[in-house]
C-alpha cells in the first residue's frame, strides 16, 4: 500500500479494488453471516440487504475519514511508522483469519454448512441479533473504526492529495465504498439464497467459500510478510498492485460464482425439467 500508483485512473481502479477486497474480509463475512441469518428468520424480507446497509455505514465512516485527512494533509504528513505497524496488523490479522476459517471448513459437520469466521463481530455480542436496518449500518460504521481501516482510508487520501485537495480524497473514499458494497452486497445476497436451500450442492457451495476465503487470507499474509523481509519481493511488487490485486478480486470472485452456481444449478435444471 505504500507504493500507490501516481497515474490517477490507476490509483482510484486500485482504491475500487481495495474495496472489492475489504469487502471480501473474513469479519465483514462472518458479521455478514450472522445479520442475514438471523433475518431470515425474524425479517425475511430484510435479510437479503444486511450486506448493503453493513457495507453503507462502514463507507460512511471511511469517506469520513477521507474528507478528515484530505483536509489536514498540509498541515500533517503520515508517519513512518504507521506503513509497518499498518502491514503487520494485517499480516497478522489475515494469518489468524485464514487459519481459523480453514479449521471451520475441516471441523463443520457434514450435514451443515460452513459459516466464515471472523474476530470483530464476536465482541459486538448481541448487536448481531437486530432487524433494525439503522443498528446494521451502526454495525458497519463500528467495524470501520479499527486501525486497518482507519490506517488503509488515511493512506490512500494522502496519496489523492499529489492531484488536488479534499475532492480526490473524496473520490477515493466513494471508490472504495463502492467495490466494499458490491461485494458485501453480493455476499448477503448469496447467503439468503443459501439459506433458502438445505441440498448437499449448498454444503458444497458453503466450503468451497471457506476454503477460498482461507487460502486467499492465508497467501496474501505470506506474501504481505515476504515483502516485509525480502527487498527483492517488495521490488518485484513495485507498480505490479493494480495487477495483484486483480488477481485476488478474480479468485474470489470465481469461487464465489462457482458457489452461487452450485446452488442455482438444481433449481435451473429442475424448471428445465418442467419445462419439457
Amino acid at each position: 500500500m505504500e507504493n500507490l500508483p501516481n497515474d490517477w485512473v490507476a490509483l482510484l481502479t486500485l482504491v475500487l479494488i481495495l474495496g472489492l477486497k475489504h469487502g471480501l474480509d473474513a469479519d465483514h463475512l462472518a458479521t455478514i453471516d450472522g445479520l442475514t441469518r438471523y433475518n431470515a428468520i425474524h425479517h425475511p424480507r430484510l435479510a437479503r440487504w444486511c450486506g448493503f446497509l453493513f457495507s453503507l455505514g462502514h463507507g460512511v465512516v471511511v469517506i469520513g475519514i477521507s474528507l478528515t485527512v484530505g483536509a489536514l494533509s498540509s498541515r500533517w504528513q503520515v508517519p513512518r511508522w504507521l506503513g509497518d505497524v499498518g502491514a503487520w496488523v494485517s499480516i497478522v490479522f489475515l494469518l489468524l483469519l485464514g487459519m481459523a476459517n480453514l479449521r471451520a471448513v475441516l471441523a463443520a459437520p457434514g450435514h451443515l454448512p460452513v459459516r466464515p469466521v471472523g474476530f470483530k463481530g464476536r465482541f459486538l455480542g448481541r448487536l448481531n441479533r437486530t432487524g433494525d436496518p439503522l443498528v446494521i449500518a451502526a454495525i458497519g460504521a463500528l467495524f470501520a473504526l479499527s486501525f486497518d481501516t482507519v490506517s488503509q482510508a488515511s493512506l490512500f487520501a494522502l496519496t489523492a492529495t499529489r492531484f488536488g485537495g479534499w475532492g480526490y480524497a473524496l473520490a477515493l473514499g466513494l471508490s472504495f465504498m463502492l467495490g466494499m458494497m458490491l461485494a458485501d452486497s453480493a455476499n448477503g445476497l448469496w447467503i439468503s439464497r443459501l439459506l433458502r436451500r438445505a441440498d448437499q450442492l449448498a454444503l458444497v457451495a458453503s466450503r468451497v467459500m471457506g476454503l477460498m476465503v482461507a487460502g486467499i487470507s492465508l497467501l496474501v499474509a505470506a506474501f504481505g510478510a515476504a515483502k516485509y523481509f525480502f527487498p527483492a519481493v517488495d521490488r518485484w511488487n513495485d507498480g505490479k498492485e493494480l495487477a495483484l490485486g486483480m488477481a485476488v478480486i478474480a479468485v474470489l470472485g470465481g469461487s464465489f460464482l462457482l458457489a452461487f452456481w452450485l446452488t442455482r444449478a438444481p433449481v435451473a435444471a429442475a424448471s428445465s425439467s418442467a419445462g419439457n
